[in-house]
């Protein structure tokens, strides 16, 4: 079924998933804040990739730090080409990106049914690399203003979107260090130690999940596009000449990583990177697409970034970076494929993906059916009624069972309004206890998304749940 964003935010809102950053201020615009239920589901989006690309003997963990030498981002490139094309409206006074508004022209011809011109709208897009070129195309596509409807625009320029700070106590150029706009930095420039202290042999790999920071020129689509969030990237480091069959490799195996956790194949998609335009990095590059509220967006990218990385690292740096293979008895450079995905959008693709209506006994019924590994209860612990030793029987248990799962405790209300309550969460399984609980020792296990319910020994139920939760 169709959501829309507003829904989501509704329901991440009410629910403890999501809030607006300083939300009694008035907000932060591009910032958000998770809730009990969102950090739960953040932390378990996390583990389910680390586990997917750690728990194994190839590919290392790493944890670097945010902030870095400033030399890192001359010889990644981020300080002399990390912007984005920045046009300002002079009726309006709104700013916006430049490329941003070309998309937006481009879904308003197709939905006008104006297919040809569309599409070679989107070819002159894919084109364009300079701000010059993306003027071109807002003033000779008569692109109007969202807000005001003008066409009064100011020449685009680049603008640069890492946050700059400062370290120690004065504020001059000489204390200048920035917050890291993407994590896979701090894996390049860490590969010598990686490489002596765990021994591994090409092709291995190293992982890692961080906050990252981009001075974004607009935020828009909730989780979408942020001015913080985390990453969860891996960099695989491969032989010359082994980079395409690793690139295959890794792209099959991180869509795979989709479905696996119950997200639609009809809502992914992967678009490939043009090759004019491809960063300055790339050899290759090619998107993993998720169908949004808003439309098609990027989860992920799979890269392959040559030897780009750690050449400028070892040219800056003055230090050999490289691989000595034990049995060709070569020195060489590694290539790296790279995978990078958003944790905080990730997430919110989780969200869209999950919701649900549907009807139970001719009752409308709002669902999340999240994986059972996503989920942030695993299971819910019901009393059938507050009196009659059941609470205490169903505190035990709730007791026992959160010595493993995230569980919730609920005695408030009807028995099925706690259901209700439970299914919008996305709670996978409800266990209540009863009169029967007492004299025989069995509970009632209700499915969230079949709604049937079995009775089961109170005493196998967490052997139950670790067949069915991971």
């Amino acid at each position: 079924m169709s959501v829309s964003i507003d829904q989501i935010v509704s329901l991440s809102k009410r629910r403890g998933f999501i809030f607006q950053s300083s939300d009694i201020y008035g907000g932060l615009n591009g910032c958000w804040d998770y809730g009990p239920l969102g950090v739960e589901l953040l932390r378990n989006v996390k583990e389910a990739w680390w586990r997917e690309m750690t728990y194994r003997d190839d590919i290392e963990g790493l944890d670097a730090s945010i902030l870095m030498h400033p030399r890192v981002w001359e010889a990644s490139g981020h300080i002399g080409s990390f912007a984005d094309p920045m046009i300002d409206n002079r009726t309006s006074k709104k700013r916006y990106r430049a490329d941003h508004l070309v998309e937006e022209e481009i879904e308003r011809l197709r939905k006008k049914e104006k297919i040809e011109e569309a599409e070679d709208l989107e070819r002159k897009l894919d084109a364009a690399t300079s701000a010059e070129e993306f003027y071109r195309l807002i003033v000779d596509y008569g692109i109007k203003d969202p807000v005001s409807g003008s066409t009064d625009w100011t020449e685009v320029r680049q603008f640069n979107l890492m946050f700059k700070t400062f370290i120690g106590p004065v504020e001059d150029t000489s204390a200048v260090v920035y917050l890291r706009p993407e994590t896979a930095q701090g894996i390049f420039v860490n590969f010598n130690n990686v490489l002596q202290s765990s021994r591994q042999k090409i092709p291995f790999g190293i992982a890692q999940i961080g906050k990252a920071f981009r001075n974004e020129i607009n935020t828009k689509n909730f989780l979408f596009r942020t001015r913080e969030f985390e990453q969860m990237e891996m960099q695989w480091f491969v032989a010359p000449g082994e980079d395409e069959k690793w690139y295959d490799y890794w792209l099959a195996e991180r869509r795979a990583w989709y479905t696996k956790y119950g997200i639609k194949e009809e809502n992914l998609r992967t678009k490939p990177h043009p090759d004019e335009k491809l960063a300055h990095y790339a050899k290759a590059a090619i998107d993993i697409e998720y169908l949004f509220p808003f439309g098609w967006g990027e989860i992920e990218g799979v890269h392959n970034r040559t030897n780009f990385d750690l050449s400028r690292h070892a040219e800056y740096s003055g230090k050999k970076i490289e691989y000595f293979d034990q049995e060709s008895r070569e020195r060489f450079v590694p290539w790296v494929i790279e995978t990078a995905i958003g944790a905080s959008r990730s997430t919110m693709m989780f969200l869209v993906d999950a919701y649900d209506e549907d009807e139970i006994d001719g009752n409308a019924r709002d669902v999340m059916r999240f994986h059972p590994a996503l989920a942030p209860y695993k299971v819910a612990i019901f009393p059938l009624i507050r009196k009659e030793g059941m609470p205490e029987y169903a505190q035990k248990l709730h007791s026992e069972i959160q010595r493993r799962y995230k569980s919730f405790y609920d005695e408030s209300g009807a028995i099925g309004r706690r259901y209700r309550r439970q299914d919008e969460i996305g709670t996978p399984y409800c266990v209540t206890i009863d009169g029967d609980t007492l004299e025989n020792g069995t509970v009632t296990v209700r499915d969230r998304d079949t709604t049937e319910q079995i009775r089961i020994p109170s005493v196998g139920l967490m052997e139950w749940l670790g067949e069915r939760v991971p």
